[in-house]
């Protein structure tokens, strides 16, 4: 397969949503999963490229289609301002708060849209990036994921990010050897997440 890595456009946003659906169980496709599966596009992707969008990569096909992307940080801190400021207000409209007492995994996920704060983890002073990546299947396994976190992290290097990490779902030990074989190392574990980072020069 041919592709090419280029600039997010606002145009390729139903795309976007599409691949964080088509990714979004562990690497595979979640649609079905949720009684609303648009919160994990509203959670991991459009927040990004509504308020970071020139940190934003997608990879396009020969055909002219988006199978795949990077979106990010360059300042965990900031962002969470923006999104608080920003981005709830859209978001929360689609998914209203929660009840307490509401664990499934919907709700969850919309208690993470309502608190950006938790998007602090330990790892931001030093590592204060922080970036999600998905490709479809049919663009995996030919450097394409790497390059889009060259870009990524030269980029965020150039702001001047000591560091960048990210959450990886803790079944998926793909991914977990991917972003070793990079380089990155484990920070630590959460329930269900492993936490990896990489200091930038």
């Amino acid at each position: 397969m041919s592709a090419r890595l280029r600039a997010y456009a606002p145009a390729d946003l139903p795309a976007l949503r599409h691949v964080c659906v088509a990714t979004g169980a562990a690497g595979r496709d979640a649609t079905g999963t949720l009684p609303d599966v648009g919160i994990l596009p509203d959670v991991y992707a459009e927040p990004y490229v509504v308020l970071e969008p020139s940190l934003a990569t997608v990879v396009e096909d020969a055909a002219g289609q988006v199978v795949g992307y990077v979106l990010g940080t360059a300042d965990t801190e900031r962002f969470v301002a923006a999104w608080r400021a920003r981005w709830l207000p859209v978001a929360a409209s689609r998914h209203p708060a929660p009840d307490a007492v509401d664990h499934a995994d919907q709700a969850r996920l919309v208690r993470t849209l309502h608190t950006p704060e938790s998007m602090r983890t330990r790892w931001v002073a030093t590592h204060p990036a922080h970036l999600h990546v998905n490709l479809l299947p049919s663009a995996r396994g030919r450097g394409l994921g790497r390059a889009l976190l060259d870009r990524f992290t030269a980029a965020v290097a150039a702001r001047g990010a000591g560091g960048v990490h990210l959450g990886v779902a803790a079944d998926n030990p793909a991914a977990q050897a991917f972003y070793a074989a990079l380089g990155y190392q484990c920070l630590g574990e959460d329930p269900g997440v492993v936490w990896f980072g990489r200091r930038l020069a």
